[in-house]
């Protein structure tokens, strides 16, 4: 066998149909990355116009034929197509190409079991594979010896009386679905009684999203030292990572960076991965990272948008991110709302992100003046500690003070309190 071939990527060949619905080029740029991130190498692109995909074979017939001769010339071992194809589209091609053929849905569940590090990763992408291949079972059948666990043990996986192939696969894909989503909602169960930890011991929770290979597990590294995968591929980081990160008000926060985000996200992966990205949806802040170098960061923006809402996460403030401006003579114009601008491998710009969070955030203190009582001692020495005292003054009926009260405390000093309000941090005595 050459070794050359042996050490080299596969070659594969990109295919689509441009309807107009979206921008073609800019969808195909996106496959290419895709399919490097699964360990493609792109030997060709063809494509062809067409008011909507041929429903036998996506292209037409003379753009197939050209393809099969490109698939020859070219040594290409499979061809992907920019599109979710039926069953009978990729039957009809693969026989047609003699090469395998994938989809985009098939390429992304592909990119996604390969960079699932955790259980619940794993458990997720599987379960997203299986319920597309589930209303897709063809008369091939589909390979289930490489889904893990789950039912087939036992006279259950037996086939019974004239029960086909195909009848025998939807039953065990069903099985395991069905195994998947008890398993995966237990850990949810579990990730949501974290939650309510966080929000019981008030623990502050500031989630970054946004595009895939925009940056977020480099950003999370630069502000917390996380040490997490930062590889310029799509889907670098499927599990989502949680660290500490101290903010110039003296507050602590807790940061998760999220999966990345691909425009047209098959719906099965959304479902998913539904719990880790409602990280998002319950987080008090959301930083929204972009690539401001790319040319796409309003597509970017906006799918990352039209998820948040998805999750029902649109009343959670969002800060927007725009990374990689080191790559830029100057800032992006048209931008709306809070923005910031840094590079997160240079840390340009990490000092004002990081009062802008702070800033973003509900406040961490309350300006007050309060009356305690002596026998309050314990609660003034914790407003001292973790709080800031302007004025002390000591009273016949207890210790007058004008400070910064944590909000923590606010619930056991609101009886001492005598007024608030004005800037939290005023000038010290």
């Amino acid at each position: 066998m050459d070794q050359n071939k042996i050490d080299r990527a596969p070659a594969a060949l990109l295919a689509g149909v441009d309807t107009g619905e979206y921008d073609i080029d800019t969808s195909l740029e996106e496959l290419r990355e895709l399919a490097a991130s699964a360990g493609y190498e792109t030997a060709g692109v063809m494509t062809q116009r067409r008011e909507e995909p041929d429903a036998a074979t996506c292209l037409g017939a003379g753009r197939v034929e050209e393809l099969a001769r490109f698939v020859e010339n070219s040594g290409a071992e499979a061809v992907i197509f920019d599109h979710e194809l039926t069953p009978m589209q990729i039957r009809n091609l693969e026989r047609l190409l003699d090469c395998p053929v994938i989809d985009r849905t098939t390429l992304i569940l592909d990119i996604f079991a390969q960079r699932a590090v955790s259980a619940e990763g794993k458990l997720q992408v599987e379960l997203a594979r299986l319920r597309y291949q589930l209303p897709r079972l063809a008369g091939r059948g589909v390979a289930l010896s490489r889904q893990g666990g789950g039912g087939g043990g036992g006279g259950g996986a037996r086939r019974g009386a004239g029960e086909s192939k195909k009848e025998l696969d939807r039953r065990h894909i069903q099985r395991r679905i069905t195994t998947l989503t008890g398993q995966l909602a237990e850990l949810a169960q579990r990730r949501q009684r974290l939650r309510a930890r966080r929000k019981k011991d008030r623990v502050t929770t500031v989630a970054i999203v946004g595009y895939t290979n925009v940056g977020k597990s480099t950003l999370l590294n630069t502000l917390t030292q996380a040490g997490v995968l930062a590889e310029d591929k799509l889907f670098a980081t499927l599990d989502p990572t949680a660290r500490g990160l101290d903010l110039p008000d003296g507050r602590r926060v807790m940061v998760v960076d999220t999966v990345g985000l691909v425009r047209r996200l098959p719906h099965h992966l959304v479902e998913a991965f539904r719990s880790t990205l409602e990280e998002a949806a319950q987080a008090d802040l959301i930083l929204n990272v972009c690539d401001a170098s790319g040319g796409e960061m309003a597509q970017q923006l906006a799918v990352t948008r039209e998820l948040l809402a998805q999750l029902g996460a649109e009343d959670v403030p969002v800060l927007t991110v725009l990374n990689k401006c080191d790559l830029l003579p100057g800032l992006p114009e048209g931008l709306e709302g809070q923005c910031v601008a840094i590079s997160a491998r240079t840390g340009a710009g990490i000092g004002e992100l990081l009062a802008a969070i702070a800033k973003a955030l509900p406040p961490a203190h309350l300006r007050a003046r309060l009356l305690l009582p002596y026998r309050a001692g314990e609660l003034e020495a914790r407003i001292a500690a973790d709080g800031r005292v302007f004025r002390r003054e000591y009273t016949p009926e207890g210790t007058l003070m004008e400070a910064n009260v944590p909000v923590a405390l606010l619930p056991q000093v609101k009886e001492y309190i005598l007024s608030s309000g004005g800037d939290p941090e005023g000038p010290e005595d």
